[in-house]
């Protein structure tokens, strides 16, 4: 058995050194009680925009540009070691962590953003850096479109662990390119909630035969800054929660084994075994015994996506 632990907490919204400060000490809280695997939700580092879907187009424009400016002031450089503080508490403490982040395009126009989960070994190296491939609706505003190479399965001593975020789960190709990686735990950091969700998870769960750990936002109007832009506006009251979390882990096969954690703040503890996966496939292997390659066939293209150079033609 594994014991696992997810982190349902409000991050300290567009602070991300306080926020990091909150992962490493829930980190330690998770290591204490036995944990090998400490998740955080989509964008914990510093908070998921959840103004996104409050602003109105065209209206709100100029509000819209004065949060996001904190907001890229508050996000991680991985390249220039701002993920420190995590790395020391994985190390520290010996476990795997999966943690959700916006992260600045280092590398080019430090000026893009994207929606990346980081998964981290327990010695503190970083294993994987995946970028949602696909912002949902709104979220464009804040995120550019992630590529293919961080969608791929990484061992850990917890398990083999691949991570969609949120609605990456919808997409059957994402899916199918965790499977055929051989993933035992499929990681979806999500700001997504409720029964569709939950449904979604478990259906994962059989479609993959894996165990699904479903990382929820959990964020109440208190959590916003005072001085957020618009606060008045967008988030007038404290007690009203935005979102419920819903966080929860899936066994192979679809049964829910914790969770789902609803409005509530706090660890969601699970103790998984690997070789239930095994059993969860010998009826249903959807990258093996029933994948059919001789009538499909997947391309990943996982090359990192560059810009055009300087003097190229587009």
């Amino acid at each position: 058995m594994t014991r696992i632990a997810i982190v349902q907490r409000a991050p300290v919204v567009l602070d991300r050194d306080a926020t990091l400060a909150l992962a490493a000490s829930s980190v330690a809280e998770a290591a204490r009680g036995g944990a090998a695997l400490v998740v955080f939700p989509e964008a914990f580092v510093a908070g998921y925009p959840a103004w996104v879907w409050r602003l109105r187009p065209g209206q709100d424009m100029a509000l819209a540009e004065q949060i996001h400016a904190r907001l890229l002031a508050s996000t991680v450089d991985v390249p220039a070691g701002q993920l420190a503080p995590l790395q020391q508490a994985a190390r520290e403490h010996g476990v795997s962590v999966v943690c959700g982040l916006h992260e600045r395009d280092a590398e080019y126009s430090r000026a893009t953003l994207y929606n990346t989960v980081v998964t981290i070994g327990p010695d503190g190296a970083l294993l994987n850096r995946h970028r949602k491939v696909m912002p949902t609706n709104p979220e464009r505003m804040v995120w550019g479109f992630g590529d293919a190479s961080g969608l791929r399965v990484v061992p850990t001593p917890a398990g083999r662990i691949g991570a969609l975020i949120c609605w990456e789960n919808y997409m059957p190709q994402a899916r199918l390119a965790l499977y055929a990686d051989g993933v035992e735990l499929l990681v979806a950091p999500t700001y997504d909630s409720g029964e569709r969700w939950i449904a979604s998870a478990q259906h994962i769960a059989r479609e993959g035969g894996c165990w699904v750990l479903g990382a929820g936002c959990v964020l109440q109007g208190r959590d916003l800054p005072r001085d957020l832009p618009g606060r008045e506006q967008l988030f007038a009251d404290d007690d009203e929660w935005i979102n419920g979390g819903d966080s929860l882990v899936v066994a192979p096969g679809g049964r829910i084994v914790a969770g789902p954690l609803r409005q509530q703040r706090g660890l969601l503890w699970a103790d998984i075994d690997l070789a239930r996966i095994g059993s969860a496939r010998r009826s249903l292997d959807v990258a093996g015994h029933y994948a059919r390659p001789d009538l499909f066939t997947l391309h990943v293209d996982r090359r990192p996506q560059r810009p055009v150079s300087e003097g190229a033609m587009p």
